[in-house]
């Protein structure tokens, strides 16, 4: 199986980048990275016979890889223009994931007061309990 991925990995490799380095992971299976376009395909075994999980990715700065954005189970015995055709839906969708993100909103600046009204009843009740301690403990020296 794994000399199977490696073989459709080289002839995926060759169909999508000109530019590609193809390795094999830890877990067996393989990965195609295309540096200049900050992407990486995966293939995986599934455990399936004659399928292949395929997950999609980005290159961070710095060339390491980001987690898998996407993946699809795909079957071997289709053709290479198949597999290929996969892979650059997954890159396309990994791409169009991986605009700028939004800026988080700012909360409008308070006016005038700083503490809030709930602050100061949960102060109180802190006060008030301290209080009925230091009585309870020392009320009754006197």
């Amino acid at each position: 199986m794994q000399a199977q991925l490696r073989e459709k990995a080289a002839e995926l490799a060759a169909v999508l980048w000109k530019e590609h380095t193809v390795y094999r992971e830890r877990g067996g299976g393989v990965v195609i990275r295309g540096e200049h376009v900050r992407r990486w395909i995966s293939l995986a075994p599934t455990g399936g016979k004659d399928q292949a999980l395929v997950r999609a990715g980005r290159i961070l700065d710095g060339g390491t890889t980001a987690p898998a954005r996407l993946e699809v189970v795909v079957e071997l015995s289709a053709g290479t223009s198949e597999l290929a055709a996969v892979c650059r839906r997954l890159l396309a969708e990994t791409a169009a994931d991986s605009g700028p993100a939004a800026p988080a909103p700012r909360r409008a600046p308070r006016k005038g007061r700083h503490t809030g009204f709930g602050s100061w009843v949960a102060l109180l009740c802190v006060a008030a309990v301290v209080g009925f301690w230091a009585y309870s403990v020392f009320g009754s020296l006197y």
